[in-house]
């Protein structure tokens, strides 16, 4: 069996427009909102084997504080090119390279592909991932390369908005 945890990156900052895309940091409410969703993987006793983000400073941002909340080693997060700017096809052969040693695998990338990726791997997805949304995916299949293959099951589905509402 194995899980996979889609997660959009943290809200980017655009103060700075001679950035390019893939420079932009996060603001201030991108670290709020990181520490926060993580803290929802970290009660539910959820530690990955493995880590891989888009090479985006605020996707690479946004995985290194979940590794620090959920207590992984951020020095084994693999960068992965193929998740800045790029399909669904891209992302499907990403997960299907994964090494079949790996159970818990957290994926940080960009909308809309991640969006498209939930919907192709549960067949349908209530709506788009909104910035620090994760996606928690579960298949009976024991080989990553067919992963992608059949359906999935949603384990959960969680943002930063639905926890502030979820308070009041």
């Amino acid at each position: 069996m194995k899980s996979l945890y889609l997660i959009r990156h943290a809200k980017s900052d655009w103060g700075k427009a001679e950035l390019r895309d893939i420079d932009r940091p996060l603001n201030a409410r991108g670290y709020s909102d990181a520490y926060k969703m993580s803290s929802i993987l970290k009660a539910q006793k959820i530690i990955p084997d493995l880590v891989i983000t888009s090479p985006a400073i605020r996707a690479i941002s946004t995985a290194l504080i979940f590794c620090r909340n959920l207590q992984s080693d951020a020095s084994d997060i693999i960068i992965n090119s193929d998740l800045y700017d790029s399909s669904l096809k891209e992302y499907k052969n990403c997960i299907s390279k994964i090494d079949n040693k790996f159970t818990h695998v957290l994926l940080f990338g960009h909308n809309p592909t991640i969006t498209e990726c939930a919907k192709k791997l549960l067949g349908s997805f209530p709506e788009e991932m909104p910035t620090c949304s994760i996606a928690g995916i579960r298949s009976d299949e024991d080989d990553w390369n067919n992963f992608t293959l059949k359906k999935c099951e949603l384990l959960f589905f969680d943002f930063p908005k639905n926890q502030t509402s979820q308070k009041e």
